[in-house]
This record gives structure tokens, sequence and C-alpha cells, in this order.
């Protein structure tokens, strides 16, 4: 986790995954300040959890890669790797090997490789649990969600919620209908369309990522809310 302040116990504001690029420029009592390469977020990252960079040739392409000791489904599990972890090493038979180990290739897409549909990979993340500054490693927030799903297709994206809306895609006039992709921005929040009616999104109120009418995310807002939804956006084709 990237946080706030040189503490563990400190708030976290986003999170780096495996393989990803954080740029140190001061290290004071174990702990790492500086920024992640792939948004230029700033923060404090625990210092060990840093290694030497290494050129990555794959990424894990679904919601989590089991680790095996052995290129074997039969072999002891060491770990797991999240979406979007960014792993160097060679194809060997039916696995990728690492350093650490040894991931299916069915498990794995090759950098550069895009994904083609945003909607589909943050469907992968069904049920994952709401966890603030997350981006997929044992949990997600709302703009992690959509950071790592636009990602995926090859789109940088903002890590906050502010950010996207005024950087991603162009908005829609009152009368479009919204359709599968479009991006619906809330204050302090922000999901992805499923189709005209449905938004993905991860969220605190029912800490996990879910699939739920867009009319009823708006009328749990609106009481508190005199613009429940601050804008609609759309992905340029």
């Amino acid at each position: 986790m990237i946080r706030i302040a040189p503490d563990s116990g400190a708030e976290a504001s986003s999170q780096i995954l495996p393989g990803e690029e954080f740029e140190v420029l001061d290290v004071v009592a174990g702990w790492a300040w500086g920024f992640s390469r792939h948004d230029h977020y700033v923060g404090y990252v625990q210092a060990d959890a840093l290694g030497p960079p290494a050129e990555p040739s794959f990424r894990v392409a679904v919601r989590e890669a089991l680790l095996f000791s052995a290129p074997s489904i039969k072999s002891p599990v060491l770990g797991t790797l999240p979406f979007g972890a960014r792993i160097a090493g060679q194809i060997q038979d039916s696995f990728v090997a690492l350093e650490t180990g040894f991931v299916h290739k069915r498990h794995v897409a090759a950098i550069g490789e895009s994904a083609v549909d945003a909607v589909s990979v943050a469907e992968l993340f069904l049920g994952m649990p709401y966890l603030w500054g997350g981006r997929g490693a044992r949990g997600i927030d709302c703009s992690g969600l959509v950071q790592v799903a636009l990602g995926a297709t090859g789109i940088a994206a903002p890590r906050d919620t502010d950010m996207q809306r005024e950087a991603l895609g162009e908005p829609l006039a009152e009368e479009d209908r919204l359709r599968r992709g479009d991006i619906v921005n809330f204050p302090g929040h922000v999901g992805l369309m499923v189709d005209d009616l449905r938004l993905i999104h991860a969220n605190a109120h029912w800490m996990s990522v879910v699939i739920e009418p867009l009319a009823d995310v708006v009328a749990r807002l609106a009481p508190n809310h005199d613009r429940p939804i601050l804008s609609r956006r759309r992905m340029k084709s």
C-alpha cells in the first residue's frame, strides 16, 4: 500500500502491484517516499517491499494467479499474484517460470497485449472486498477498479475520482442514452455502465464490487446530494 505518512497505521492512498515501478526520492527509517511511475501518485511505501527493477514479459490477466513451487498444478502453492501484476519469466511447457515460482500460462497475457472490453475486466472483480486505496490485491476501491479496468485495455487513467472525471472520455449530452463502458461520476465515487441501466462499481455501501441498477445508486445518494450524478462520460471509440 502507498500511505500518506511513513507509518504502517497511516491511511492508505493507493496501492502498487507486483512488478509496477515506484520512483524512490528519499528513504527514512525503513520508508521510501516517492511516486508510482504508472500514475505519479505520491506517498510512502515500506522500503523492504521494493526490489530492483526488472523488464516484465507478462502481466497477470486473471483476478488471481496461483504461484506454484514447481511447473505442476499438483505442486505446493507459494502464494498468489493479483490481476495486473507484471512479471518477468520464460515459458516452460504450460507455465511461466519466474525467479520465485511458476504461474500457469493461461493466467497471463504478454506485455503489450491489451484486453478488448474494460467492463469485462471489471467483472473479474465481482465480489472482491472494497478496500480504500486498493487496486486489486486483496481489495479494490471505486477509482482503482476504473483505473485497472481501463489500463488493461491500454488506456492510462488517473488514480482519483475527480481526476478521472476531468481526464477520461467526453461528456454525454443529457438526452444521450447510456451504454456499456460509459463512465458515471458521482460525488466522490465512480463506476462503469454494464449496459444502459446497470452499473458495476466498488463501493463502501456493499463493501464489495457489485453490479446494480444505476437508479438504486442515485436513490441512495439523493438524500445527501443535490446532484447525485456529476457527469456521464464516454471513451472515444
